[in-house]
C-alpha cells in the first residue's frame, strides 16, 4: 500500500510540476506546447506501456476495434475529449487562467458524485449531500458574482464526466486506452507544429530542444505513476489521495502570480469545506471496508 500513496503523490507533484513547465518553454504557445507533449509524450508512454507489462492488453484493445468499429468511434471521442483537458492545461498557465482551472480540478470531484447520482443513480449519503450543498454555495457566489466561475473551471469541472463516462461504457483499460487516444490525437499535434512560428521559435531558443523532450517524460511518468497507484490502492483512499493535484496546481497558480479576486473566497471555501467533508466521507468508507472479514 506505501508504494501505492506514493506513486499517487507522486503523479501529483509531477502534475503540478508539468503545470508549471509551460511556462518554461515559452515563447511558445500553449497550443504548440500540447501539439509536442502529444508528439514527444507517446514514444514515453509505450515505454511505460511495455514496463507496466500492458503489452498484451494494448494488442487485445486493436483486435476489438477491428472487430467492434464503433469501439474506433468511441475512442476517437475520447481521445478528443482528453485532448481539450490536456490542451486547457498547457494553455491556462500561459494566459492568467491556471486559478480558474485549479478552482475547476476542485470542483471536478464534486461534480462526479452528482454524476454518479443523475446518470447512474447512486445514492448519496449525508456526508455528500452535505458536501453538494457546500459547492453550491461556492458556484452560486460565483455565479453572484457574474466573473469568478469562468468558462475555464466549468470545462474542466464538466469536461471531465463525460469522458470518464464513455471510458466506462467502452470497458477499456486504462492504460492501453490512453496510448491509443494520444496516437488518435497525433495528426491534430502535427498539424498545431506544422506552423511557421513554431519552427521560427525553435530556431531562436536553442534551450527548447533540451526542454521538449522532457515534456513529454513528464507527461507520459505522471500518467503511468497515476494508472499504477490505481492498481495498488483500495478506491477510496485513491480518491482521497486525488484531492493533493488540485490543492498543488492552486499553489502553482499563485506562484505564478496570479490572485483570487476580491470576494473569490467566498466561492473557493464553501468549495474547500465540500472537499474536506468528502475526504472524510472517503476516509470513514475506507476504514469501514478495511475493517469487514475477508
Amino acid at each position: 500500500m506505501l508504494q501505492g500513496i506514493v506513486l499517487s503523490a507522486t503523479a501529483s507533484v509531477l502534475f503540478a510540476v508539468l503545470y508549471y513547465y509551460a511556462v518554461l518553454l515559452q515563447p511558445l504557445d500553449g497550443m504548440p506546447i500540447f501539439g509536442w507533449r502529444i508528439v514527444l509524450g507517446l514514444p514515453a508512454l509505450t515505454v511505460w506501456v511495455l514496463a507496466l507489462g500492458s503489452g498484451a492488453a494494448l494488442l487485445a484493445l486493436w483486435r476489438r476495434v477491428r472487430r467492434e468499429p464503433m469501439l474506433a468511434l468511441g475512442l476517437l471521442v475520447s481521445a478528443h475529449l482528453i485532448g481539450a483537458q490536456m490542451a486547457l492545461f498547457m494553455w491556462a498557465p500561459l494566459h492568467g487562467r491556471a486559478l480558474e482551472v485549479s478552482l475547476g480540478y476542485f470542483l471536478l470531484p464534486l461534480v462526479m458524485v452528482l454524476a454518479g447520482r443523475v446518470v447512474y443513480g447512486e445514492r448519496l449519503n449525508r456526508w455528500q449531500q452535505l458536501a453538494v450543498l457546500l459547492a453550491a454555495l461556492g458556484v452560486g457566489h460565483a455565479i453572484w458574482q457574474g466573473d469568478s466561475l469562468s468558462w475555464a473551471a466549468a470545462l474542466v469541472a464538466l469536461g471531465y464526466p463525460p469522458y470518464f463516462m464513455l471510458r466506462r461504457r467502452l470497458q477499456v483499460e486504462a492504460l492501453p486506452s490512453l496510448w491509443a487516444e494520444t496516437l488518435l490525437l497525433v495528426p491534430a499535434a502535427v498539424w498545431l507544429l506544422a506552423g511557421e512560428p513554431v519552427s521560427a521559435q525553435l530556431a531562436q531558443q536553442q534551450r527548447l530542444w533540451g526542454l521538449l523532450p522532457l515534456l513529454g517524460v513528464l507527461s507520459a511518468t505522471a500518467l503511468a505513476c497515476y494508472l499504477a497507484a490505481s492498481r495498488r490502492l483500495p478506491l477510496g483512499l485513491f480518491g482521497l489521495l486525488g484531492y493533493l493535484e488540485p490543492a498543488l496546481l492552486f499553489g502553482v497558480s499563485l506562484l505564478l502570480g496570479e490572485r483570487m479576486a476580491p470576494g473569490a473566497a467566498w466561492t473557493y471555501v464553501p468549495i474547500w469545506l465540500a472537499l474536506g467533508v468528502l475526504a472524510l466521507d472517503g476516509l470513514q468508507q475506507w476504514r469501514t471496508l478495511g475493517k469487514r472479514p475477508v
